[in-house]
C-alpha cells in the first residue's frame, strides 16, 4: 500500500509492513514510535531503519532528523496505530460479524461455543487464551487479546480465508492498552467481574472501567449482551448507547434460565425468551456453564440464527480444551481439568465437584498461582480450598521470578484444617493426586488448562499441558501401563 493512502500529503512510496517492535526485521515498513509503560518507541527509531524502516510515525518533537527517513509527526501515535493497523489490513472487521466477549470468567467457553455452532452456517474464526483458529488454521496465541499489529494482520488472514464471523475474548489488559480500539465490534458480551488482575489495574473499580471500554465504544447500531445477575451489569446497561439485551437466572432476564439441573455428564433447564419456553439438555455441566450457554445462545439468537437452529447444536457441543474438562480413562474417579485462576473460578469449580462426590468420598485438589502477579488472592484460594476440599497438593504455576515454595507458603496461610502437601513439579503433583485417589472421589486440577508452557523467571518452558499429563498419570501410575504411554502429541 502507498504510504499516500495512509497519510494524507505523505510521498508516494511503497509500505510493505507496519513495525511497533524496532527489533523485528520488517522491509519497507512504517515505525510507529509507541511509548509503553516501560520503554519509549522514541528511542529506537535507529535500530528500526536498520531493520527496514522507512517511515516514522512519531509524537515527540526530535532532536535530530534521519535524511533517508519519512516523518509524520502525530498528536499520539497509539490512535493513529489503530486506524492505519485497520486500513492497511483492509478495515476486514467491517466485512465480517465481530463477536468479542468479556469478563473475568467465561470467555473462552462462550467465544467457542459461539463459533462451534455459527461454523455450521458459516465460517467463523475464534481468537483467544486457547488459540487462534479459522478454517483448517490453528495457531498458539502469545496473548489472550493479541497486540495492534499482529490483531489485524490476523483478522485480515481470517478475511482472506472466507471467514463470515470472528468470536473473540476481550482482556481487560488488551482494552486498557487500546489494542481494540480500531475493531468493530457488533456484539459484545459481559460475563462477570470478580478479584482477579489487580496487579495491573490496582484496584476493582480501575478493573470494571476496562471492561466497560468495550460496552461505551459502541454505537446505537450493535448489541450490547449482559449478564444481569452480576453487580455490575446495571452499571454496563447505564454506559453503552447500543441495544441492550440481558441474560440471567435470579433475575428476570431478556434469556433466562430456570428449572435448572445439573447432572454429572449434562446439564438440563428451561430457557426463557419472549414470552417462549425452550426445553435445553447440553453436555456442559455446572451452573457457571448455564450462564456461559446463556450467553452464547444470546449473541447467536441476536445475530439472525433461530432458536430452533441454535438448540439443534447444543446437545454435545465439543470440549472445550482445559475448561471443566473430563478426563476419562477407565478409571474409576472422577478427574475435572480447568482453566480456573480466580477465587469465583475456584468457588464454582470446588461447588460443582461436591455436588457430584459423594459424601463419604474425598475432594483432591491440585493447584499453585502464578508468580509476580497479583499476591492478595493467594490466601483466599487456601481458604477456599480448606472449606471444599479433603487433600489439598500445591505446586508450581507459571512461578516466574518467585519461588513456587514461597507463594505455595502464602496459599498455606488459608489452610486450617485440610492436609496439604507442597510438591514442585507440577507433573509429579498431578501423578500424586492420580496415585491417591479412590474409587468415586473426585480430582480437580486447576490453573493451567491445555496451556502448554509453564512461565519461569528467565522465559516459557515447554509443558504438555494439565489434560495430557492426567491422562499420562492415570494410564502409567494407575493402570501402570507401560512407560511408552505418550499424550504430549494430542
Amino acid at each position: 500500500m502507498k504510504l499516500s493512502n495512509l497519510f494524507v500529503g505523505a510521498p508516494d512510496v511503497e509500505i510493505e509492513h507496519l513495525m511497533a517492535d524496532s527489533r523485528v526485521p520488517l522491509s519497507n515498513s512504517i515505525f510507529f514510535c509507541v511509548k509503553g509503560m516501560v520503554n519509549d518507541g522514541h528511542k529506537f527509531i535507529h535500530q528500526a531503519k536498520q531493520n527496514g524502516a522507512i517511515a516514522i510515525v512519531h509524537s515527540d518533537e526530535m532532536k535530530e532528523y534521519d535524511p533517508d527517513l519519512i516523518y509524520i509527526r502525530v498528536a499520539n501515535v497509539l490512535d493513529t496505530l489503530n486506524v492505519i493497523a485497520s486500513t492497511f489490513y483492509g478495515d476486514v472487521t467491517h466485512k465480517m460479524k465481530m463477536f468479542g466477549v468479556t469478563g473475568t470468567n467465561g470467555k473462552s467457553t462462550i467465544t467457542t461455543v459461539i463459533r462451534n455452532v455459527l461454523n455450521q452456517f458459516e465460517p467463523c474464526g475464534y481468537i483467544g487464551t486457547i488459540g487462534i483458529f479459522y478454517g483448517d488454521q490453528v495457531k498458539d496465541a502469545m496473548l489472550t487479546t493479541p497486540d495492534i499489529i499482529p490483531l489485524h494482520q490476523t483478522l485480515y488472514e481470517m478475511y482472506q480465508t472466507g471467514m463470515k464471523a470472528v468470536s473473540m475474548e476481550v482482556s481487560s489488559a488488551g482494552l486498557d492498552m487500546h489494542r481494540c480500539d480500531s475493531i468493530d465490534f457488533d456484539y459484545a458480551i459481559f460475563t462477570n467481574l470478580t478479584h482477579d488482575h489487580l496487579d495491573l489495574h490496582g484496584n476493582m473499580e480501575n478493573y470494571y472501567l476496562a471492561k466497560e471500554k468495550l460496552f461505551t465504544a459502541l454505537d446505537e447500531t450493535k448489541t450490547a449482551i449482559i449478564n444481569i445477575d452480576d453487580e455490575y451489569g446495571e452499571r454496563l446497561i447505564q454506559a453503552t448507547k447500543a441495544k441492550v439485551v440481558t441474560y440471567g437466572i435470579e433475575k428476570d432476564a431478556t434469556y433466562r434460565a430456570m428449572d435448572i439441573k445439573i447432572m454429572v455428564d449434562r446439564t438440563q433447564f428451561n430457557l426463557f425468551h419472549n414470552g417462549i419456553q425452550y426445553a435445553i439438555e447440553t453436555n456442559l455441566v455446572a451452573r457457571f456453564n448455564v450462564y456461559n450457554l446463556l450467553a452464547s445462545i444470546a449473541a447467536l439468537h441476536e445475530s439472525g440464527l433461530s432458536m430452533d437452529d441454535i438448540l439443534k447444536h447444543i446437545n454435545h457441543l465439543p470440549q472445550v480444551l482445559g475448561r471443566m474438562e473430563r478426563i476419562e480413562e477407565g478409571q474409576p474417579f472422577t478427574v475435572i481439568v480447568d482453566y480456573a485462576h480466580t477465587p469465583d473460578g475456584f468457588i464454582k469449580i470446588y461447588e460443582y465437584a461436591r455436588s457430584i462426590t459423594e459424601p463419604n468420598k474425598r475432594l483432591i485438589t491440585v493447584f499453585g498461582s502464578a508468580g509476580n502477579r497479583d499476591s492478595k488472592k493467594r490466601k483466599e484460594f487456601g481458604k477456599l480450598s480448606d472449606q471444599y476440599c479433603d487433600l489439598i497438593i500445591l505446586t508450581e504455576e507459571d512461578p516466574r521470578s518467585e519461588r513456587a515454595e514461597d507463594i505455595a507458603n502464602e496459599i498455606r496461610q488459608g489452610i486450617q484444617n485440610t492436609p496439604c502437601v507442597f510438591i514442585e513439579n507440577r507433573y509429579d503433583a498431578i501423578r500424586q493426586a492420580i496415585e491417591v485417589a479412590n474409587v468415586k472421589d473426585t480430582v480437580v486440577i486447576l490453573g493451567k488448562g491445555d496451556e502448554s508452557y509453564l512461565a519461569y523467571e528467565f522465559g516459557k518452558n515447554p509443558w504438555m499441558g494439565d489434560h495430557i499429563a492426567a491422562k499420562d498419570a492415570i494410564h502409567k501410575y494407575y493402570f501402570g501401563e507401560s512407560e511408552e504411554t505418550s499424550y504430549e502429541n494430542e
